[in-house]
């Protein structure tokens, strides 16, 4: 049994010596190489702002410029990397094999994704939009927000927030109308009625009000002929975050406007059309 126990000892202070050993004779190398690379990664983390700022005092839009100073970020990192690995002692060939077979796999595996980083590069990189904009993506309207990689955030009138994956909206029709939207209202008025006054009557209603933008003016004018009257159109712009309630309140005031000056605005009656009945072969044959 004291044999036993001072096998276990001699194995323990061996073991103890190994440790003491590598710690002699690697352990400067271990603290100067972690202290490099804490010391890079704040660094990496500083020159990514700066880069970043530095575009945006170029006046280069706030998306692209937080893109560029993360890619230079990003670029430093690996860097820093490499050159800790090797600090280490690490050969990074193999590990650079392993992360191309490894990186082809993962492609597959997440194809829907890395759709949506690509197609958040392309918005980046092309501008059709920046933040602050009005952007209509099929039935989806909204106030540009903020653009990732991987989406395009929107804000409606109601304050929602909208999260559009970018692959959604490369390809598509995008309409961009800045920081406004444009108001499109149809008005029937009767036959007989004074097209010119209702017109003017219309614009001094649209002159009332100061969400309605000057530049582009407004646009009233005869938009379609109908049977029993006349289609009066009125296009107008409004801010985007107001969109719905100026709308509601053109509307509005155009309404009373017109029925306080007497315009009739009711339909007249259709005059139904009886199509030809075709005959059967029963009454052919008689």
């Amino acid at each position: 049994m004291q044999e036993g126990i001072e096998r276990e000892i001699e194995t323990v202070s061996k073991l103890v010596e190994s440790i003491v050993e590598f710690l002699v004779a690697y352990g400067f190398q271990i603290v100067g190489a972690l202290a490099f690379l804490g010391v890079g990664l704040l660094l990496a983390n500083w020159v990514g702002k700066q880069v970043s700022r530095l575009a945006q005092a170029k006046n280069i839009d706030i998306t692209l410029a937080n893109f560029i100073g993360n890619v230079v970020k990003l670029v430093l990192i690996a860097f820093l990397a490499i050159i800790t690995l090797g600090n280490f002692g690490i050969t990074i060939a193999p590990l650079i094999a392993l992360a191309g077979a490894s990186a082809f796999g993962a492609t597959l595996a997440i194809q829907g994704p890395l759709s949506n980083y690509g197609a958040g590069l392309s918005i980046v990189l092309s501008r059709p939009f920046v933040v602050g904009n009005t952007v209509s993506v099929r039935d989806t309207c909204g106030v540009v927000d903020e653009i990732t990689l991987a989406a395009t955030i929107l804000v409606g009138e109601d304050g929602e927030r909208i999260r559009i994956p970018n692959k959604d909206i490369v390809g598509r029709v995008i309409i961009n109308s800045d920081t406004s939207r444009v108001v499109e209202t149809k008005v029937f008025v009767a036959a007989g009625t004074d097209t010119k006054k209702a017109i003017d009557l219309l614009g001094e209603t649209l002159r009332g009000f100061s969400e309605v933008r000057q530049d582009p003016a407004p646009q009233i004018g005869v938009h379609d002929f109908a049977y029993g009257g006349v289609i009066l159109g009125m296009r107008f712009w409004v801010p985007s975050r107001k969109y719905f309630q100026t709308r509601y309140a053109v509307n509005g005031a155009a309404l009373s406007a017109l029925e306080n000056k007497g315009i009739d605005m009711s339909t007249a009656n259709s005059v139904a059309v009886a199509a030809p009945r075709l005959s059967s072969d029963s009454e052919d044959n008689a």
